[in-house]
């Protein structure tokens, strides 16, 4: 149950008070200090206060000045004496806390090397301060040599601060390693040594027998038992040197010596004591958590490497032979780990795998050359041959690392792959189709430009025999060879209809083969865009002239520069307005605006008419196509016009774009850069 802080300050009063007054009349009544006065009590009330109630702590001195000077009066001590030591002493409290607590959250930490190093370098602070008091002390008063009384005061009071500070301190949090049987026998070693070492007085080093059984504890025990140990231990110390009894008592009488030497023994001795329990115990403290962390980590990679199932992860000592072998490589390679622990990892590969990558990495054909070439860090992901149980191979994507120990040496080896024969076979034949599909194009290619010249070469072949076929119907037609009767003459007109209509069949196509053989030449000039788009709407104006049809032209006031090529933009203002015209029906409109937005000239072109399907408007501008309506109406047309047009408006920089639905009519606009 844990104290009141009240509480616990009250308790540490009482015993400083009460502890004090015994160790005064516990010195030597013809000597010339105070015991192992319990200064260190006073440090842990000031380390008490600092901790629960803040700046509180700057009472303690004071406090402990009061207590000091009573105590040190009360036991026979003159006066000037009392208030010189127990300056020192207030002093020497204000010191260890201040080293200690002061600007540090919470209880005092002794668990590290660097805690050890402050609690000593407190302890030795204190002693060194509890020495310069009492000599300056003694010089001033005549009260005993200044040099022993330093001596003395400085070794008991930093043994009293050592002593008994780490039970005020945040310790080692680790358990007893042993068990209750071992406890019990330490303890019984404690109490049946103690007396029998203290008791001869003409042998003084056997009083240190002890500290083996202190050492035991503080290796085997927790860390507040193995200190209790060691309180009990030099408790029994001071109470039998105080009667009489013990080596330290008698060193005096038997060398001559001042009387105040046998408290400078015994506080050596309980110096002694600590430097031994004290850095054992944080030293088996910090080796308990370092097991503890290290556990922590193995079982984390542990968790790590057996989950990860589609992953070999294979471990070898420095000779190759196999530590460790995941779930991962027996679902891979077919083995169960039992079967493979202590042998080489040699055994997982072919000679003709492993000649095959000696002969990659450039090393002799061993497999110890290829291992320690592989694991230099410059072949991560390398392709390696494994051999599985059944005896089939396997290809895995390796990476293989070395495991350096702290003093820079090989310690084993660990490796980490994938099967990727599935996806090396799955890329290879996607390499092969690729290629295969490369051919198939090219073939298309070289099909699709012989396509292209043989319709350059039979459109420049018809077009010479076609001309001289209308040449001949306008004599006719004209009765250059004679009047034709009426039945004649609408023969003739309609035989000059379909050639007029193969003629323009046969421009379009010599358009087009123009456009993928050298490209469509443009004579590029500078030109107002409205006069060509008037001009394009007068040549299709006749189309329109004989049906009930609206058809509006927009152009806006100010001039629309423009460079490019004249007769050919007119074709897409005629290309685009026929077509409006064509597939509208009587009593529809059809409307042509030109505008500028944004830098561009735009020419919109919308009618009425019968639409596209949304599906195949993807599919206008290709050639030759025609919608599903325009077959199912029969209505004439080569499908070679958009696709004319789109080029046109591309070779000036510009773009096409379309939005028509069935039934809905068809808006077609141009963009095109205007010249500023």
């Amino acid at each position: 149950m844990t104290l009141d802080p009240a509480v616990r300050v009250a308790g540490l009063l009482v015993a400083m008070v009460a502890s004090g007054l015994l160790a005064v009349h516990a010195a030597p009544d013809d000597g010339f200090v105070i015991g192992i006065w319990p200064v260190g009590v006073a440090s842990a009330l000031g380390i008490e206060l600092a901790v629960g109630h803040g700046r509180r702590w700057y009472v303690v001195p004071p406090l402990v000045l009061l207590v000091a000077v009573g105590t040190i009066w009360i036991g026979g001590r003159p006066g000037e004496v009392a208030v010189g030591y127990a300056l020192g002493i207030a002093v020497e409290t204000a010191f260890v806390v201040a080293v200690l607590a002061r600007g540090r959250p919470g209880r005092p930490r002794l668990r590290t090397d660097a805690d050890l190093l402050r609690y000593s370098a407190a302890g030795a602070g204190a002693g060194l301060i509890a020495a310069v008091a009492g000599a300056v002390t003694s010089a001033a008063t005549g009260f005993g040599d200044p040099a022993m009384v330093a001596l003395a005061l400085g070794t008991s009071h930093a043994a009293s601060q050592l002593t008994l500070l780490p039970f005020f301190m945040d310790l080692p949090r680790h358990g007893s390693i042993a068990g209750p049987s071992e406890r019990v026998l330490q303890w019984l070693a404690i109490v049946v040594v103690t007396p029998v070492v203290f008791l001869p007085v003409e042998y003084p080093s056997l009083a240190f027998l002890g500290v083996p059984l202190l050492a035991w504890g503080a290796l085997r025990i927790a860390p507040l038992e193995s200190l209790g140990q060691m309180a009990a231990l030099l408790f029994a110390a001071i109470c039998m040197t105080t009667y009489g009894r013990g080596p330290f008592a008698a060193v005096a009488d038997s060398f001559g010596m001042p009387v105040d030497t046998r408290g400078v023994l015994l506080a050596a001795y309980a110096l002694t004591c600590v430097a031994i329990v004290v850095p054992l115990l944080i030293r088996v403290g910090l080796h308990i958590e370092t097991a503890r962390q290290a556990r922590a980590e193995r079982d984390l990679v542990r968790s790590i490497v057996d989950g990860a199932t589609g992953v070999a992860i294979i471990g070898t000592d420095p000779a190759g032979r196999i530590t460790l072998f995941n779930p991962g490589a027996e679902r891979l390679l077919g083995y169960p780990a039992d079967e493979l622990m202590g042998r080489s990892a040699r055994e997982l590969h072919t000679p003709a795998a492993i000649v095959e990558r000696a002969d990659e990495l450039g090393v002799p054909r061993d497999f110890a050359a290829v291992a320690h070439e592989a694991a230099s860090g410059a072949h991560a992901g390398s392709l390696v041959r494994f051999l599985r149980k059944d005896g089939t191979e396997r290809l895995h994507s390796l990476t293989l690392n070395r495991i350096v120990d702290e003093r820079g040496e090989t310690s084993g080896y660990v490796s980490t792959s994938e099967d990727v024969t599935d996806q090396v076979d799955v890329e290879k034949a996607l390499r092969e189709a690729l290629r295969a599909e490369r051919e198939a194009v090219d073939r298309l290619l070289e099909v699709d430009r012989a396509k292209d010249a043989f319709v350059s070469s039979v459109s420049h072949e018809l077009r010479t025999p076609i001309t001289s076929i209308l040449g001949y119907l306008e004599l006719l037609a004209d009765g250059s060879y004679g009047p034709l009767s009426p039945e004649q003459a609408r023969a003739v007109g309609r035989v000059s209809d379909n050639s007029d209509r193969l003629l323009g069949l046969i421009d379009e196509l010599l358009t087009l083969s123009r456009l993928s053989e050298e490209g469509l030449a443009l004579a590029a000039r500078e030109l107002d865009l409205r006069e060509v788009v008037q001009e394009g709407y007068d040549v299709v104006a006749p189309a329109w002239s004989t049906r009930p049809f609206e058809v509006s032209l927009d152009l806006p006031g100010r001039p629309v520069p423009l460079v490019g090529d004249r007769d050919m933009l007119e074709r897409v203002v005629v290309n685009l307005l026929g077509n409006a015209v064509k597939f509208t029906p009587d009593g529809g409109s059809v409307r042509v605006g030109l505008g500028v937005e944004d830098g561009h000239a735009l020419i919109d072109v919308r009618d009425t008419g019968i639409g596209i399907p949304a599906a195949e408007v993807p599919q206008l501008f290709s050639r030759f196509f025609r919608s599903s309506l325009a077959q199912q109406r029969a209505i004439p047309g080569s499908g070679l016009g958009l696709s004319i047009t789109r080029a046109i408006v591309e070779k000036h920089g510009g773009s096409i774009e379309v939005e028509s639905g069935v039934e809905e009519g068809t808006l077609f606009r141009v963009r095109l850069p205007v010249t500023t």
